[in-house]
């Protein structure tokens, strides 16, 4: 493997803002990328792998590398790129190529300031422990487009069926962090499909939970991927409507496509989506899986409450308000929205995306309604959901009842991340049209794996029917701010009228075939339609001509059934409207030409299974040459197109760049790992094909039958659709030949079977474009009208009037009335001839004119009269249901038949001697409901059963040229007036027959096209024949004239009272006069099965193989596992009525299938194969076609088998045609031999004669069973072994080998399977098959046998010699009695510390300098699950038995363990033979052997909940054998992950006791217990696997203290035995040079051990150095596996993990060393102190009166986890500068897990709590600080949270301490950071912490508070006792009262000078502001004062005025005050 490690980068000139860097690496087309980094100076210290396996390094070989940013919105930023030659270690591969500081290139190539340094080294499989938690696995070519999807794609990871299965999700909550609010009380409620889990209720913003939730699900795929997961986090302190802080929301399907199926200890970001502008809210870390049938649950083995973590990435939903893109949907209109019948719809628009649904209005009583409305979604890029789901209601009085129609947007179609494209694309954002969207509704298509259609998965399916059409556009925006959910557009949208210009399409389709149908007994016909255009059932269209002719089916000799067209084949023309998208198509098919020539080459290159195949390399150079030649075809140019949508340009840009990367690639190509490398391209294609504008609706094409709807094929509209610019952007199928499969809708047909084999051929184009069509130019064209003329019978006279609920002139159905003065010629069409009477030859066929006998009866009826006799009925001669037929006298054979014998009474069922059944009539039909065979006298009805077969005449016609006469025969031939016989809805016949009451003659008249040009006239058949064209088009022309009354005028044109049915139409037939003949070979040699869990042998197989309607069966042969036929199937005179170019082109296909038969005789379909033939036109050109695997379908579900055939169709020549017809023989010579045509030589497989070398071990778990043996079957030969006569007491075979020689073909592609029988001999000599397994494929097991390096596998060694048992004796005696006295010793470690150091999740306070010197190995898997211990089978492999018939999902009934080796044998018997590869062992004496079993369970983890509190209460029971371990007592209450610690020890004998079962059960006080999961280890394979799994090798040899030694022989001894084991000499141990010999090399203690070990209890240098070199041998080292649990009520479900081991130590080898203790940590119970001295520098919240800050503070405190035991302390009232003064002392009790830095919480959730709950969560000290109100609520101040076991040292005076003591994630310098420490280690501190506040998103310093922290342990604290706050005892230290300074005393010091103070300082603005006021209000006040007198002094002026008599001016001036209340001073003067 190669391993790249990527150290660091500089980037220069820094980038801001600081980047978020990451590398991209590719090697091989493999992408490997790093995690992201911020900043300029990014370190990442990640290692990338890649597998190189089979293909090793060339010269050529580099590494490309990309440096990007990522941190960019739009678009990724390029910074630099590298190359890297890897030619250095290819010549060196052991060399290590470091690059320091390697100069990056820019994009001309030039080079930057930007450094990378790396490293790189060519690693082997030995490595493979040194990589750590690395991928394993080789990323595949084609997941390269998966690694970076915006828009990730719903393509599930593996193909799902359709039907209900089981699914669980999980969601993981743990912990929250940086919470927005105050004093929150946090709860998570976590929806899951609608069903809701809480958490528990905690409290703080940094809240630790550690809770999981499961939720089970019983559906079908598609609904549970629709299903979403919302997690909400809510303050349970407020109100519910204001509770939510955050959500976060996704759907289900998008966590089960991603890597995994998981999201793993994702950081989600909490935002509320109605408040965007708030941002995120909190984070919140979790895990999330969606787990299905045999899904893993990823294995997390981190602790829950580790406090460093380093990988802190932002999962963000698409509600977080971060890079925020909003998706605005225009949503213009829709048109065709249809329901039912005569029922206009109110239609809503729905649109969903991520569970959220915005609608538009309703639009009343409208088939077309116009919205013009905008919706917004706001979505997070990349978005977490797949698809954008449209759905139409219709919503009458806006109610909405039924769904229109429903439509799936994919946004992968519609977006692009970039990563399709390797190199600088950047990719686009969504956007959308406008364009149309075709509705769908009605009954949905079923299931179906179509690689055709990869991109566009399975559980996203609409209906059938057409339901219309919306009209919308979809523009994404990135901006900061969003617009209005819904808001109306303007009514008057121009810019969008360009996109609905309609033009008129054509489509024709002729009918060639239809095969392979049921037997229908009604007559049927075949409708197109193309949207509502032909579907006859819609009125509200012109009818068109859409349906072919009723015809019959009838027999084709085997099974199936096929319409007889022959040489006259029905055609229908459809004409419609649809918008001109010719631009978009023509890019779409020419990209569908690329994907199809690519997926045809490599289907051929899949075929070709044998590396050695001399056709490969030049398939591949073919593959390649195509694959240039298509890319470099120019794409149609979207950037000057008018009408092209902005979606349009940008995929025409993404296609055009992927076009040129796969030319550049296919140059580039190397032909290794070819499959691989064309699956990546062909994703890759696929990814960019589908086209989500097509506007276009599908083609759909009906079977129908008693007018209903049976069966459907669905034709994509642009695979027919014509470019007049070329074949290439024409579609791949028009014009041209297609085989359609039609399919039952959904819940429709029976089960595994076709409704019918179509062969069609289709034109779609703009009807300007169809003149010279040369769809019709194959045949001549026929368009005649026919109506029936009907007469009915009635006293022997025949006529109309005898007609009873039946028109004179009717359709062929007798529905409708059509005379013939009603028909008119079509515009464009005249009529040729006149009317003629012609029947219908197809419909008068006989049914069974291809069978080859028939069996005929009639029943003779009596009834009993008055005096008791029998006599006559009144109708004697009946059939089987009581209607009347011919009597059998005159019953005569048809011609072309006889009757070799006469008729004859049926006596073989319940009758009487005679044949007579009696009855008592029932009226009305006077038949009996029972039969009986004994007569009585109550009975008054007898009838019997006459029964005779007739045989068809061999004549020198075959049945089908006996069809073929009869179809063509001549007027004359047939009855002159041409009447049919018969009634309607039965068979007519031409001759009349007794009882005939109804005949009907056809009237036929042709029509002629008239010279029309620029248009084909088939086109031009529009409407009906019997309405006038011209009244039809005015009445349209009336419809449309007002708009007002459109709605109106619609209603009532869809539901004419006088149009019930559709009018009746022209039919349209292409009549093929020159028939073709061929002559098809068929070479089918074998079938597999490739489910080999499921059914293991086929029962009496054969193959029947359908062509057309032609079919023919192989023989059957024996049960077998791969049935080998080698058998020609010959088709002879095959007639076909097509061009043979175009069959050559697209021939039809060969169906073959596998059928077996039960010993009953009944037959059963297991699979079906189709694909089509070579075509050989002249024979002088053929090549014999090579055989291929074809995939065996089973239905329409995934393969099951394969079948190795080929076949090929070789047109008949003139003179081939000769020679066949003289001597019926084949054109090509095929051997025969035995009645049956045997493959040609040429292609038999060559054969080799073989050895199969058996190891035959023996039998486990068989079930009353008495003496077994094992038969071996291969093709013919076969060996078997002894019976094993004490199988109950040893289960092993007496014999070790058995040897088998055969010819087997050399070829890998004819390989044939090995069969293993296990045959039970029983009394009496009775031998019965008791079990059986398939080896299907022997190439794993071929080998070397002349290989030195081979060493035949040999059991371990277990038993010891005499010697040794003395050693161990003394070993047992002496040194455990040592080790046992060392266990006093008080251990700084234990074993969990050794479990810590391998998880990583070891203190990092709590350091062990000899931790390297006692690891082990922690499996995230079952240790048979590795991949370097070949699942312990490497001695002897274990094959599942299963019955010899066994049904579906049958159980195991045992197993046989045994190892195979294949090699070549030579024929010579003087060549010498190669060894043999397994020694016989004579003696067993090592088995059955006595074991002691130590099972170590240490914990589970995530187990299934089986309580109603969400929990369970597990406990362990072990079964092995009969014994069975376990104490149900010992249960762990209420957890999902309980921590055992427990180890179990007991004896078995292997292999009679081999398999351990460990059950994990749930206890419960009342009901039985439940099963949780159950987990199943093979203890012999263990046992006998060389890798030394019986017990784990310690990584150091101790002698004593905690991890002492516990195998049973020391590390000299244990390699000895693997020495022996190897076949290699003993080891040689020298003292003198501390060193050993082993396997011929000389190894020293010194090269292992470079400086003397300092660790105490190790070994002597001896077993040290014994010891380093079994390390080294590969051998399973000490370890703790992860198994996974299942329960059979979920099959295949992860019920949860166990964590274990298994020790096994044979009795026979000696004593075994003391067990592990791994008894889980009890915690040590502490006393925290915390003294709260002071608080400064408050951030200050009340004004007082003097206007100054000022708070009444007290803080309190609580330990995280133990919120009950909240402590405050007293309040410091006033304080005026922040500062506080409290000596007060809070005192908190925990139980502390030093080793696991965490404390434990033990008690009961309620009162009636049967058990406590325990919890653990990290030792947190939380300190808050309040400002105390009286009335309101608390004020809060700021927060303090220290975690005890690393919290950042004290400042010593308050000005030193700051807010950067707390950063969790300093980026200061190494020496400028805070240093951190551990109470635990410290035991007290004192000093300053900071407080802090959350303000406006962000923490702010808000204050210091100082504070003393002790801890005690429990002891201590009682020596050292002291109370709590200031009360007694009141010491260590003694805490006084403090002073403070009481603010009320100053009022009384200086009342004036405070009440100045507080007055003017506070309302001085007030106080100026109204003196101001007063001031000009006085002024005002003097100025309306002065101003009257003023103004009369102006105007009288009195010292003008002479002597004026005083009376009158004393009575003025009086007037003057008396209407005056101010008196006036001139007044005063005045006297008398």
């Amino acid at each position: 493997m190669l391993r790249l490690v990527v150290w660091s980068a500089e980037i220069s000139p820094p980038l801001s803002p600081p980047p978020r860097p990451c590398v991209s690496v590719y090697f091989r087309d493999v992408k490997r990328t790093t995690h992201e980094v911020e900043g300029n100076h990014p370190i990442w210290n990640e290692t990338l792998i890649w597998h190189l396996w089979n293909r090793p390094l060339q010269k050529d070989s580099f590494l490309q590398i990309t440096l990007r940013d990522m941190g960019s919105v739009e678009k990724e930023r390029f910074i630099g790129l590298a190359t890297i030659l890897l030619k250095p270690l290819v010549n060196k591969p052991s060399k290590i190529l470091f690059m320091k500081d390697l100069t990056l290139l820019n994009h001309s190539m030039m080079p930057t300031d930007c450094t990378l340094t790396l490293q790189v080294a060519l690693m082997t499989y030995k490595d493979i422990e040194k990589i750590g938690d690395e991928d394993h696995l080789a990323i595949m070519a084609q997941e390269v487009a998966k690694q970076k999807q915006m828009f990730p794609s719903s393509a599930v990871h593996k193909a799902l069926s359709p039907k209900p299965q089981h699914f669980q999700v999980r969601v993981k909550v743990f912990e929250a962090r940086q919470l927005m609010g105050k004093d929150i009380k946090p709860v998570v409620k976590v929806v899951i499909g609608g069903y809701q889990h809480h958490t528990r209720i905690k409290m703080g913003n940094n809240p630790f939970f550690n809770e999981i939730f499961f939720q089970n699900f019983y559906e079908v795929p598609a609904k549970f991927f629709d299903d979403t997961i919302l997690i909400q986090v809510m303050n349970s302190s407020v109100m519910r409507f204001n509770a939510e802080i955050g959500r976060f929301q996704t759907d289900i399907g998008f966590i089960y496509n991603s890597p995994g199926h998981t999201l793993l200890r994702k950081w989600l970001g909490l935002c509320q989506p109605n408040e965007p502008s708030s941002g995120v809210r909190g984070y919140l870390k979790v895990t999330i899986s969606a787990l299905g049938v045999g899904d893993q649950a990823p294995v997390d083995q981190k602790l829950t409450y580790r406090a460093d973590d380093t990988d802190i990435q932002i999962f963000k939903s698409s509600v977080v308000p971060i890079n925020m893109a909003y998706l605005q949907f225009f949503i213009y209109c829709a048109e065709d929205l249809h329901l039912k019948k005569h029922h206009l719809v109110s239609p809503m628009l729905e649109v969903e995306l991520i569970g959220e649904k915005l609608k538009t209005h309703v639009r009343m009583q409208t088939e077309s309604p116009i919205w013009n409305q905008i919706l917004t979604f706001q979505i997070q890029l990349p978005c977490l959901s797949s698809y954008i789901k449209f759905r139409v209601l219709d919503c009458p009085g806006n109610k909405c009842h039924d769904e229109i129609g429903t439509v799936s947007l994919s946004l992968n179609q519609i977006s692009s991340t970039g990563a399709e494209i390797e190199g600088m694309y950047s990719g686009f954002l969504p956007c959308f049209g406008p364009s149309f969207l075709t509705l769908h509704g009605g009954k949905k298509a079923p299931f179906r794996i179509k690689e055709e259609d990869a991109t566009i998965p399975n559980i996203v399916k609409d209906g059938l029917a057409y339901r219309g059409r919306v009209f919308l556009e979809l523009i994404t925006h990135v901006k900061s701010r969003q617009d209005a959910v819904m808001k109306d557009l303007s009514r008057d949208v121009i810019s969008i009228e360009k996109h609905q210009n309609r033009q008129k399409y054509g489509l024709c389709v002729i009918f060639l075939s239809c095969t392979m149908m049921p037997n229908f007994k009604d007559l049927i016909q075949f409708e197109v339609s193309i949207g509502h255009y032909g579907n006859k059932t819609d009125l509200s269209y012109k009818p068109l001509v859409s349906t072919t002719q009723y015809s019959q089916v009838i027999y084709d000799g085997n099974i199936y059934h096929y319409v007889p067209w022959y040489n006259t084949k029905p055609v229908v023309a459809v004409t419609s409207y649809w918008e001109d998208v010719s631009f978009r198509m023509n890019c779409l098919n020419l990209l569908q030409f690329t994907r199809d020539r690519l997926k045809a080459n490599l289907d051929t290159l899949k075929s070709m299974k044998n590396p050695r195949d001399p056709a490969l390399l030049p398939q591949w150079e073919k593959l390649l040459r195509e694959l240039m030649e298509d890319c470099k075809y120019p794409l149609p140019c979207m950037a000057d197109q008018p009408k092209a949508t902005n979606l349009d340009r940008k995929r025409w840009q993404l296609r055009g760049l992927l076009l040129q990367e796969l030319a550049r690639k296919a140059k580039e190509a190397q032909p290794r790992d070819m499959v691989a490398t064309v699956e990546g391209w062909l994703y890759r294609l696929n990814a960019v094909l589908p086209e989500p504008q097509t506007n276009l609706p599908d083609v759909m094409i009906w079977l129908m039958s008693r007018e209903q709807r049976v069966a459907y094929a669905q034709v994509p509209a642009h695979t027919i659709l014509f470019s007049p610019t070329g074949d290439r952007h024409s579609g791949r199928f028009c014009g041209k030949t297609q085989t359609l499969f039609l399919q039952y809708p959904e819940g429709e047909g029976k089960k595994d079977t076709l409704p019918a084999q179509l062969r069609v051929c289709m034109w779609l184009g703009n009807v300007t474009d169809s003149k010279d069509l040369q769809l019709l130019c194959q045949g001549e064209v026929v368009v005649s009208a026919e109506t029936y003329e009907n007469q009915a019978k009635y006293k022997d006279q025949w006529g109309q009037q005898w007609l009873q609920h039946c028109p004179s002139f009717s359709d062929v159905m007798g529905h409708s009335a059509l005379p013939k003065e009603d028909f008119k010629e079509p515009h464009g069409w005249h009529w040729q001839g006149s009317w003629t009477v012609e029947p219908q030859r197809r419909l008068l066929l006989d049914t069974d004119i291809n069978k080859s006998q028939v069996l005929e009866e009639v029943y003779e009826n009596q009834r009993r009269d008055t005096t008791g006799a029998w006599v006559p009925a009144a109708i004697p001669n009946t059939d089987v249901n009581g209607e009347p037929v011919e009597a059998r006298e005159n019953v005569k054979c048809p011609q072309g038949w006889h009757a070799k014998k006469n008729w004859a009474v049926e006596l073989n069922h319940a009758v009487d001697s005679e044949g007579w059944e009696y009855g008592v009539g029932i009226p009305p039909s006077g038949l009996p409901q029972v039969w009986n065979s004994v007569e009585k006298t109550y009975y008054s009805c007898r009838r019997r059963r006459w029964a005779r077969v007739r045989y068809r005449d061999h004549g020198r016609l075959s049945h089908e040229q006996e069809t073929l006469s009869f179809l063509q025969l001549v007027r004359g031939r047939l009855d002159e007036e041409g009447w049919e016989y018969g009634v309607f809805g039965s068979k007519f016949h031409l001759n009349p027959q007794p009882q005939s009451q109804f005949r009907r003659r056809r009237w036929h008249r042709r029509l002629a096209p008239n010279k029309v040009k620029g248009i084909a006239p088939i086109f031009l058949l529009e409407g009906s024949l019997s309405l006038d064209m011209k009244q039809q088009a005015k009445r349209e022309a009336d419809m449309v004239s007002s708009t007002r009354r459109l709605d109106r005028i619609r209603s009532s044109w869809r539901a004419p009272p006088e149009i019930t049915q559709p009018p009746n139409l022209p039919f349209i037939y292409c009549i093929f006069n020159k028939p073709h003949y061929y002559q098809l070979f068929c070479y089918i040699y074998q079938a597999r099965n490739l489910m080999s869990n499921h059914i293991q042998t086929f029962q009496a197989p054969f193959i029947r193989l359908v062509f057309l309607n032609h079919s023919q069966c192989t023989q059957t042969l024996k049960s077998s596992a791969a049935p080998t036929w080698a058998q020609t199937l010959i088709f002879q005179h095959l007639l076909l009525y097509e061009n043979p170019q175009d069959t050559k082109e697209s021939p039809p296909f060969v169906v073959l299938e596998l059928w077996q038969r039960d010993p009953q005789g009944n037959e059963s379909l297991w699979g079906r194969s189709m694909w089509s033939p070579v075509v050989w036109l002249d024979v002088q050109k053929r090549i014999l076609p090579p055989m291929r695997w074809h995939p065996l379908v089973k239905g329409l579900e995934e393969e099951e088998g394969e079948i190795l055939a080929s076949c090929e169709l070789i047109l008949e020549t003139e003179v081939l045609g000769e020679r066949d017809r003289l001597g019926q023989l084949p054109i090509l010579s095929v051997p025969w031999k035995s009645g049956i045509y045997i493959l040609p030589k040429s292609i038999q497989p060559t054969l080799r004669k073989m050895a199969i070398e058996m190891l035959v071990w023996g039998l486990r778990n068989m079930k009353q069973v008495r003496s077994p043996r094992l038969l071996v079957e291969c093709w013919e030969e076969s060996v078997q072994t002894e019976p094993i006569r004490d199988f109950q007491t040893n289960p092993n075979f007496t014999q070790s080998t058995l040897f088998l020689t055969l010819y087997m073909p050399t070829d890998e592609a004819f390989a044939l399977p090995l069969v293993l029988k296990v045959v039970d001999n029983q009394d009496f000599g009775q031998e019965t098959v008791v079990g059986q397994a398939n080896v299907d494929s022997l190439q794993p097991y071929f080998c070397d046998p002349w290989a030195e390096d081979y060493m035949p596998p040999r059991p371990p060694m277990l038993s010891v010699k005499k010697y040794q048992e003395l050693l161990g004796y003394l070993y047992e005696k002496f040194w455990l009695k040592s080790s046992n006295a060392e266990d006093e010793h008080d251990q700084e470690v234990d074993w969990w510390s050794k479990l810590f150091w391998a998880t990583g999740d070891a203190p990092r306070s709590l350091k062990y300098k000899y931790k390297e010197y006692h690891t082990l190995k922690v499996y995230d898997c079952e240790l048979e699950a590795v991949p370097a211990f070949q699942g312990l089978q490497d001695f002897c492999q274990t094959f599942r038995l299963y019955q010899e018939w066994p049904k579906l999902d049958s159980p195991v009934v045992g197993e046989f363990k045994g190892q195979f080796r294949v090699y070549p044998f030579p024929e010579n018997p003087d060549t010498p033979k190669p060894p043999r590869q397994f020694l016989p062992w004579p003696k067993k004496e090592d088995f059955p052997q006595q074991c002691l079993v130590r099972v170590y369970v240490v914990r589970a983890a995530n187990l299934q909940p089986q309580d109603a509190n969400g929990l369970c209460d597990p406990y362990v029971i072990l079964k092995l054998g009969e014994t069975k371990l376990g104490n149900r007592d010992k249960y762990q209450p209420n957890t999902l992950d309980p921590i055992f610690g427990v180890m179990f020890e007991m004896s078995c004998t292997i292999p009679l006791e081999k398999d351990l079962e460990i059950q994990l059960y749930d206890f419960d006080l009342f009901s039985p217990d439940d099963k949780i999961g159950t987990t199943v280890i093979d203890l012999e394979n263990r046992l006998l696997s060389g890798f030394g799994a019986r017990c784990g090798l310690s990584k150091s040899y101790c002698q004593s203290g905690p991890f002492r030694w516990r195998d049973q022989m020391p590390p000299s001894l244990l390699l000895e035995h693997h020495a022996r084991q190897k076949g290699l000499p003993p080891p040689l141990f020298s003292p003198e040079d501390d060193s050993v010999f082993y396997n011929g090399k000389k190894f020293r203690l010194q090269s292992f051990e470079l400086k003397p070990p300092t660790a105490r209890f190790l070994g002597s240098k001896k077993e040290r150095l014994a010891l380093y070199l079994l390390h080294t041998q590969g051998l399973v080292p000490e370890h703790v596996e992860t198994r996974t649990l299942y329960s059979d009520s979920q099959p295949g479900i992860d019920q949860g993990k166990v964590q274990m081991w298994v020790d096994i130590f044979p009795k026979k080898l000696g004593p075994p060393g003391p067990p592990f203790n791994i008894r889980p940590r009890k915690p040590r119970r502490y006393e925290l102190r915390c003294i709260i001295w002071k608080t400064a520098h408050m951030h200050l919240k009340e004004n007082s009166l003097s206007t100054e800050r000022m708070s009444d503070i007290y803080v309190k405190g609580w330990l995280f986890g133990l919120e009950k035991d909240m402590q405050k302390t007293d309040v410091h009232y006033r304080s005026l500068t922040g500062e506080g003064i409290f000596n007060w002392r809070f005192i908190f009790t925990l139980d502390y897990l030093a080793a696991e830095q965490a404390c434990v919480l033990s008690q009961k959730d309620y009162i009636w709590s049967l058990d406590p709950t325990v919890m653990k969560f990290p030792a947190r000290l939380i300190i808050q600080i309040w400002d105390n109100n009286i009335i309101s609520a608390d004020d809060f101040l700021g927060v303090l949270e220290l975690d005890l076991s690393d919290m950042p040292l004290p400042a010593r005076r308050a000005k030193l301490c700051s807010i950067r003591m707390m950063d969790a994630d300093p980026k200061w310098p190494h020496f400028l950071r805070y240093k951190h420490c551990s109470l635990f280690k410290m035991k007290t501190v004192s000093g300053w912490w900071p407080c802090q506040v959350l303000d406006g998103g962000k923490w702010r310093l808000s204050g210091k508070v100082k504070m003393t922290l002790e801890i005690l342990t429990e002891k201590e604290a009682l020596i050292k006792a002291a109370g709590r706050g200031q009360s007694e005892p009141n010491q260590y230290p003694t805490l006084h009262p403090p002073l403070r300074t009481h603010t009320l005393l100053m009022w009384f010091r200086s009342p004036v000078t405070r009440f100045i103070h507080v007055f003017w300082k506070r309302y001085r603005f007030k106080i100026i502001g109204i003196s101001i006021i007063l001031l000009i209000g006085l002024l005002l006040f003097n100025f309306i004062y002065s101003a009257p007198n003023y103004l009369a002094m102006s105007w009288v002026k009195p010292e003008l005025r002479l002597n004026a008599p005083i009376q009158i001016y004393a009575k003025i001036i009086n007037s003057l005050n008396t209407s005056n209340a101010n008196t006036s001073n001139l007044a005063t003067p005045i006297r008398t």
